[in-house]
């Protein structure tokens, strides 16, 4: 068990790169002159660059050709060089896209493979284990938004200078820790045909489209965090606004944890429908809330719990 959480911790390092620049958003708009429509580009950018990223290591079996955890150290290092260049070296939103999706290929060895040695290590309880590592995911993600908040500087490049240096302490934690004894190996290559005759499993395909609409809730809710509570939180400085979103996106560490222990109760498959079923009525909701501000801080935490409270069922399933 200690294996699997050093695992997890490392995500969290990690995987802080994934909204590192959403965390310092508000200067980055003043310092480029963006609009805020701009930081949804760059959000992309990274998603973008992590599906290809994904894509890339399903069709050349890297991570069944040399040892997962190199792959992790190596993703870290390159993840959180692309996250300097960003910070130093990217004079505007073209350089800044380009970089982002470097990141975003670099996470797609970092959380996939950060998935895939947490199994070899615990391969018996895929619903706890993987609700473990999307609660770090989580935790990494609002972490930019605390670094912020307690920076002791206005330059918003030493928050994502010190998220660069965890991302490598997280890559030099998982070789220390290495592959346990119960990893697979596949060593032919991706079988197209298999892949879409797999969607014709209606438990799979049930499980893929739920999967696409979370990620889609996911993805957008964390990047508005921010802009949500500066709507009812009009007084707020821009430090609070990052701390609060720390909250409002952290508490899903809590969110996928319960997933996991639930999992073991429940079944993968009603916890997914819960999450899925809580998070969907509040996002649909949401618009028609009155402007009262800890009314709409609570509900905001209410949705950061269960909106990744699913995604590790989801893969649970899908496995």
């Amino acid at each position: 068990m200690a294996q699997v959480l050093g695992i997890a911790f490392a995500q969290f390092l990690g995987c802080s790169l994934w909204f590192s620049v959403n965390g310092v958003s508000s200067a980055l708009v003043v310092h480029w002159d963006l609009e805020v429509s701009d930081i949804g580009l760059l959000t992309g950018a990274v998603q973008a660059g992590f599906i290809s990223g994904t894509l890339g290591l399903a069709v050349s079996n890297l991570a069944d050709r040399f040892r997962p955890s190199l792959i992790f150290l190596s993703a870290s290092l390159l993840g959180g060089l692309a996250n300097l260049l960003f910070a130093y070296q990217a004079s505007g939103l073209g350089e800044g896209l380009l970089y982002r999706f470097i990141v975003g290929v670099c996470l797609a060895g970092i959380y996939p493979i950060g998935m895939k040695l947490i199994v070899s290590w615990s391969p018996k309880l895929p619903g706890v284990g993987l609700g473990l590592v999307v609660g770090m995911l989580t935790l990494g993600t609002a972490s930019p938004h605390l670094f912020n908040g307690l920076s002791w500087s206005p330059d918003w490049r030493l928050t994502l200078t010190f998220v660069s240096g965890l991302a490598l302490i997280g890559g030099m934690l998982v070789v220390s820790i290495g592959e346990g004894p119960f990893g697979v190996k596949q060593t032919g290559p991706i079988q197209w045909g298999a892949v879409f005759k797999s969607f014709q499993i209606p438990r799979f395909r049930a499980s893929a489209y739920g999967y696409f609409g979370h990620m889609w809730e996911l993805y957008a809710f964390w990047t508005l965090v921010p802009w949500l509570l500066a709507s009812v939180m009009t007084e707020a400085s821009a430090l609070e606004i990052s701390m609060w979103s720390f909250v409002v996106i952290g508490i899903g560490l809590f969110g996928a944890v319960w997933g996991g222990l639930m999992s073991r109760r429940w079944g993968s498959g009603r916890v997914a429908f819960v999450s899925l079923a809580v998070s969907g009525s509040i996002c649909v909701l949401y618009p028609f809330l009155e402007d009262q501000q800890w009314a709409t801080i609570g509900v905001l935490m209410v949705w950061g719990f269960f909106v990744i409270a699913d995604s590790a069922q989801f893969s649970a399933i899908s496995s």
